[in-house]
């Protein structure tokens, strides 16, 4: 859940002088935004993708901070769980060969993991939901040691009042139950795809990575899974929504709501708006280094997420963290999900910077929002709104093959993309949008034909996994 605080517990005053400060750099945002002193800098690309640590019986293995003692890679970092780990890259400009190289760099970060983890007998497995994992795996005796997460289960519990939180889920089957702690959160693992943007056209990559995320939550499904129950293709989306509810105002993690109008800065007014502060720490930092507005904006999951960094010389940055897609099935799965994102969203924000209605000469917000569960609930069975003067739902693997792969082969073109780059990756995609077989349908066939054996599924799944092929492709 990102920045480490110093302490756990904090003071009325803390909070006071927290909540000014965070005024005070919302408004220096919106200046050096308002006044073009943010990078122009052309698109740049990089991941985090979140892992389980599993154990020779393939049930979740709470051994993170041994992994990392062996594992010693600043690539690599804890997650909430003590079974969860998170793998990055060094971001790259958007350009040549950057999607073979993004696959280049991960797959060897992840095999040197992997190979780490084996000395502990342990494996790493790289999918949105674990089929083996347990509601009673999600106690906070798992939580990973940072105090962050220790301070943020007890400040959302004590918003609630201390009620329990609740999940209630209805899919192929039913899921509700009770848990006393955020630790249900940890039953997710996502690839999460990042995009610095130019800082004029920012909102148009907002609206954009919006409005693309239906189609991709569609193609990539890969956790239809959750404690012995079929639920959603993506039961991700409606987990961590439920997982982190203080259980009033707007909620901490939602699909938004509205398309940015004329500025990325409209998301940072609305953090201060709407969102109560959770974690007022402190820092020495001047406000140019947004400190505490990052750390607020750290808590506040957006599907569709604005980030403030910084470039290299110390210019700051805009980028979209698109937060969707669930960990797996391969390797060249999830960059082939991050060439369709990235080409389609620079294609929409293309003929969003063109028009003077962010966003609605494509779809109302609202549409977009509808497709998006839609897509999370079904897959490529769901029936879309694409056009904003359509009213009845169309094809999806139609739309995805026949229109949204061509703009996004035109989109990767115009970021100067080598073009093998773009026909292997886009071809990846339109062969498993053609074969129907995402990672959920992969995994519930194969659940179908071994009874559900989840112990079989993962070892299955983590052969096809280790060879890094194609989903669309692997057999039971």
């Amino acid at each position: 859940m990102g920045q480490e605080v110093t302490h756990a517990h904090f003071t009325s005053e803390e909070a006071s002088q927290f909540g000014k400060r965070l005024q005070a750099e919302t408004a220096l945002l919106k200046k050096k935004l308002a006044n073009g002193e943010f990078s122009s800098s052309k698109p740049v690309g990089g991941f985090e993708i979140e892992a389980w640590l599993l154990d020779e019986n393939m049930r979740p293995a709470p051994l993170n901070e041994q992994f990392f003692k062996i594992f010693d890679n600043p690539l690599a970092t804890p997650e909430l769980a003590r079974f969860n780990i998170e793998l990055n890259n060094e971001p790259l400009p958007l350009r040549d060969d950057a999607l073979k190289r993004f696959e280049q760099d991960l797959l060897a970060v992840f095999k040197d993991a992997d190979k780490a983890a084996g000395q502990m007998n342990t494996a790493i497995a790289l999918i949105g939901t674990l089929p083996s994992l347990q509601a009673s795996d999600c106690n906070t005796r798992n939580m990973s040691a940072m105090k962050r997460y220790k301070a943020l289960n007890e400040i959302i519990l004590a918003a609630r009042r201390h009620q329990p939180l609740s999940l209630d889920i209805k899919g192929c089957d039913s899921l509700q139950l009770t848990q006393d702690s955020v630790m249900m959160e940890a039953a997710t693992t996502s690839f999460q795809i990042h995009l610095q943007t130019p800082w004029k056209l920012a909102h148009h990559y907002y609206n954009a990575s919006i409005i693309a995320s239906a189609p991709l939550m569609a193609l990539a499904a890969n956790s239809p899974f959750l404690f012995g129950k079929q639920l959603w293709q993506e039961t991700r989306i409606p987990l961590f929504e439920q997982s982190v509810d203080t259980g009033s105002g707007f909620k901490r993690v939602s699909f938004g709501t509205g398309y940015a109008q004329d500025s990325i800065a409209e998301c940072f007014t609305e953090n201060v708006q709407d969102f109560p502060v959770l974690l007022p720490m402190l820092f020495e930092d001047e406000p140019e280094k947004f400190s505490h507005l990052r750390l607020h904006n750290g808590v506040i999951w957006r599907w569709n997420r604005p980030l403030v960094g910084f470039d290299a010389d110390g210019t700051p940055h805009v980028r979209i963290e698109h937060r969707i897609l669930p960990a797996g099935p391969s390797m060249v799965d999830m960059i082939a999900n991050a060439a369709f994102f990235y080409g389609l969203t620079q294609s929409l924000c293309q003929e969003l910077a063109e028009n003077r209605e962010p966003g609605k000469h494509i779809m109302p917000f609202e549409q977009a929002r509808h497709n998006f569960y839609l897509a999370a609930r079904k897959g490529l069975e769901a029936e879309i709104v694409w056009e904003r003067q359509r009213h009845a739902g169309i094809d999806l693997k139609k739309l995805i093959i026949e229109r949204l792969i061509p703009k996004a082969r035109k989109g990767l073109q115009s970021l100067e993309i080598e073009g093998s780059s773009i026909d292997y990756y886009l071809d990846i995609i339109a062969e498993r949008c053609a074969s129907g077989q995402t990672g959920a349908i992969w995994q519930i066939d194969h659940a179908r034909k071994t009874h559900g054996d989840p112990q079989a599924l993962i070892k299955d799944y983590l052969s096809h996994q280790h060879q890094n092929l194609p989903v669309h492709t692997w057999q039971h």
